[in-house]
C-alpha cells in the first residue's frame, strides 16, 4: 500500500512542540517524522521548511479533516498578540514559539483525559495505546509502519467490563471510563451538542459524567471544542501561576482560577498551553 502524500504551507508551526505538549496522546516520533491516528486514519507528519508534509495509508480526500485537526488555518500571530505582555508570558512565548492547539474528536479527547488523572504523559500514552489495541479497530498502514488502531467507540467501551479496562492499566479510572461510556451510549449527554452551547452549559454537561472534574472538562472544552476561554488548571498550571505571578505569597486555588479568567485575555486557553509546556520543559522544580 503506497502512502498518499500532501503538503501544507504554513508559517510558525512547530510540529514537535504541538504533538508532544500533553494535549493529545496518540503520536510517536519515528525518525524525522511523527506517526499517529486521526479519526480512522493512520497519519505520518513531517516538518518541512515551508510547512508540513502528511502521508496516509489511504487517499486523504480533500484533507480538510487534517487541516481541521492541526488547526492550520488559525491566525496564530493574532492569538499571540492577545497574550498579556508580562515576563512569564514573554518567556513562555520565546520557549514555545510555534506551539499550536489541536482540535480533537470529542469522545477520544474526553476518554483520554479521564485516563490522565494523576498520571504523567508517558503513562497516559501507554494507557490509551492499550485501550486502542484491545478495543479499537485495526487500521491500514503502509509497508514497514507499526500497526495502528482507531480509538475505541463509545459503544465498545460501554460494553467492556471493569476488569477488561483495568487490564489496560486504568486502575481506579476504570469505573469512571466505563460509567462515562455507558452514560453517553444511553444518550444522557450528547457530545455533539456541546459545541452549540455556551461555555458554562457545556462544562456543566461534562461535569455530570463519572470521573470528570473541572480540569478534565476544561481540557475537553479547549482541545476538542475550541472554547478559548477554557483554562485548565492542573498541578503544572498551579505551579506556574504561583511561581511566576505570585512568588511571594501563597494563593489559594479559587483566587488562581479568578486570576486566570481575568488576566490572559480572550485566548486564555492558548496562553495556558504555552505556560503549561514552558513549566514542564524549561522551569526547574523548586
Amino acid at each position: 500500500m503506497t502512502p498518499s502524500p500532501a503538503a501544507f504551507s504554513v508559517n510558525n508551526y512547530d510540529l514537535a512542540l504541538t504533538l508532544a505538549s500533553g494535549q493529545a496522546f496518540r503520536w510517536r516520533r519515528c525518525g524525522d517524522a511523527w506517526a499517529g491516528v486521526v479519526g480512522s486514519r493512520w497519519v505520518r507528519l513531517r516538518q518541512e521548511p515551508d510547512g508540513i508534509r502528511a502521508e496516509t495509508a489511504a487517499p486523504g480526500g480533500d484533507w480538510q479533516w487534517l487541516r481541521h485537526y492541526l488547526q492550520l488555518d488559525v491566525d496564530l500571530e493574532k492569538i499571540l498578540a492577545s497574550f498579556p505582555d508580562d515576563p512569564p508570558m514573554r518567556d513562555s512565548l520565546a520557549a514555545c514559539r510555534g506551539l499550536r492547539l489541536l482540535r480533537q474528536e470529542p469522545w477520544e479527547c474526553l476518554a483520554s483525559f479521564i485516563c490522565s488523572s494523576t498520571k504523567q504523559i508517558v503513562q497516559i500514552e501507554q494507557i490509551v495505546g492499550l485501550l486502542c489495541r484491545r478495543f479499537g479497530e485495526t487500521l491500514p498502514v503502509p509497508p514497514g509502519a507499526d500497526s495502528a488502531w482507531a480509538f475505541p467507540s463509545v459503544e465498545r467501551l460501554a460494553a467492556a467490563s471493569e476488569a477488561e479496562l483495568r487490564a489496560c492499566k486504568l486502575g481506579f479510572r476504570a469505573p469512571y471510563l466505563a460509567g462515562t461510556a455507558r452514560k453517553l451510549a444511553a444518550g444522557e449527554v450528547d457530545l455533539a451538542r456541546l459545541a452549540e452551547m455556551p461555555l458554562a452549559e457545556a462544562r456543566a454537561a461534562l461535569l455530570t459524567l463519572p470521573g470528570v472534574g473541572v480540569k478534565i472538562a476544561d481540557c475537553v472544552l479547549l482541545f476538542a471544542y475550541g472554547f478559548q476561554e477554557a483554562f485548565p488548571v492542573d498541578v503544572w498550571i498551579i505551579r506556574a501561576l504561583q511561581q511566576l505571578y505570585f512568588p511571594k505569597r501563597r494563593v489559594k486555588l479559587p483566587r488562581l482560577r479568578r486570576f486566570s479568567r481575568s488576566h490572559f485575555g480572550p485566548y486564555g486557553g492558548y496562553a495556558q498551553q504555552y505556560l503549561f509546556h514552558y513549566m514542564r520543559t524549561h522551569r526547574p522544580s523548586p
